[in-house]
């Protein structure tokens, strides 16, 4: 579309507990401590000291995987674990139904804290078509809420910050959002017809 006819307003948004319901982090621990066998206490030990090495892309997840391995006597085999953390993904399928029903021209993006091999899973998603910029933290190097992140995704979005809104559901990423020029809108799963609503304002 030409860009003298692009819509003043659009949108951006967050992944996880945006397009998830709940946490992945916890969802996949947990999933990993009942299929092992391990305390998830023991799981959780391990993968919080480390996965921030995931979400800048220092550690690829076979690695992380192999450091989690060894903490936690986990003897689950990589390719077990990596179908097993991909499974652990739970849609949230009214903002799937959002993104779709976005009146054609709104550009979109994505702003995510995420892993190698999930980042390349989402993508690979159909439903990921409707998304004009991917940003994903394992790919750049820097994590929300660092300005970095927010400066990688007006970037991508080829647009000024101020016409674009960023959705996530955490108010110190909002916080951020806001600071760089976008347009925050807190997200919580049990508001989001008022959340519709919201956005629907502002992209008018």
């Amino acid at each position: 579309m030409n860009e003298s006819v692009l819509p003043a307003r659009h949108v951006a948004f967050d992944w996880g507990g945006v397009f998830t319901v709940g946490t992945f982090d916890g969802r996949s621990t947990q999933n990993v401590a009942d299929r092992s066998g391990v305390p998830v206490e023991r799981v959780r030990d391990s993968y919080f000291r480390h996965v921030r090495q995931l979400e800048v892309g220092a550690w690829t997840l076979d690695h992380f995987w192999s450091v989690l391995q060894e903490e936690t006597g986990v003897t689950l085999p990589y390719a077990d674990f990596e179908a097993l953390y991909l499974g652990s993904i739970a849609d949230h399928a009214p903002m799937y139904a959002t993104l779709a029903a976005l009146p054609e021209g709104v550009r979109v993006g994505l702003l995510s804290n995420n892993y190698p091999v999930v980042s390349d899973h989402l993508r690979a998603d159909p439903r990921f078509a409707r998304f004009d910029a991917l940003v994903f933290s394992n790919e750049l190097g820097h994590k929300k809420p660092a300005p970095e992140s927010f400066a990688a995704l007006e970037a991508a979005m080829g647009l000024p910050a101020a016409q674009t809104a960023f959705v996530d559901d955490v108010q110190e990423n909002i916080d951020a959002a806001n600071a760089a020029g976008f347009h925050g809108i807190l997200y919580h799963h049990e508001a989001h017809e008022e959340f519709e609503r919201e956005l629907a304002q502002w992209l008018e």
